[in-house]
């Protein structure tokens, strides 16, 4: 694996009485937003081989939008990564790490901006706008590229974060 994309799901409806959190859809604006990083992503040369997500409704309905741009990539939807950690992500990536080129992890906070900084600690970036905008928030939608020089298992220290997008700066 060359290529990391860790995406939080997009803008969602807020919880409310009577709805599982795991059932929570998305705005209109999260699915608005889902096709603008679905876009942006195609359009730089991103392309997942293999998507990792999360089995809650939002973010099942975030790779809906990236999958209409990327029909070849495969996917795993799984239980283990609703409201993941760190070592339930690491686990789940190093299980498909070997085999593709591009990985896309699609899941929620606070685990996305927890991983996405645990592996920039380690790594460091090659773009120190990007890092600084990490460091502020993870906000729905948002994505951070991560690039390895180095081609097989999963290293967190391989890989350097390369940009951070957020829906809002792609409108």
């Amino acid at each position: 694996m060359k290529r990391l994309i860790l995406m939080r799901h997009a803008k969602t409806e807020p919880w409310n009485e009577g709805v599982k959190d795991r059932d929570r859809i998305l705005t209109e604006r999260g699915h608005q937003d889902a096709a603008l990083v679905a876009g942006f992503l195609r359009d730089t040369g991103w392309q997942p081989d293999h998507a990792l997500v999360s089995s809650a409704r939002r973010t099942r309905e975030t790779w809906r939008h990236l999958a209409a741009e990327f029909p070849e990539c495969r996917s795993t939807v799984s239980d283990d990564l609703y409201l993941a950690g760190i070592p339930a992500m690491e686990l789940q990536i190093a299980k498909v790490a070997e085999e593709y080129g591009c990985v896309i992890l699609v899941g929620h906070n606070p685990g996305m901006s927890e991983m996405a900084s645990f592996i920039l600690s380690r790594a460091g970036s090659e773009n120190h706008r990007a890092a600084m905008k990490l460091a502020e928030k993870f906000p729905t939608g948002a994505a951070a590229l991560f690039e390895s020089d180095e081609d097989g298992p999963y290293v967190p220290v391989h890989f350097k974060l390369v940009d951070f997008i957020r829906p809002k700066t792609l409108a």
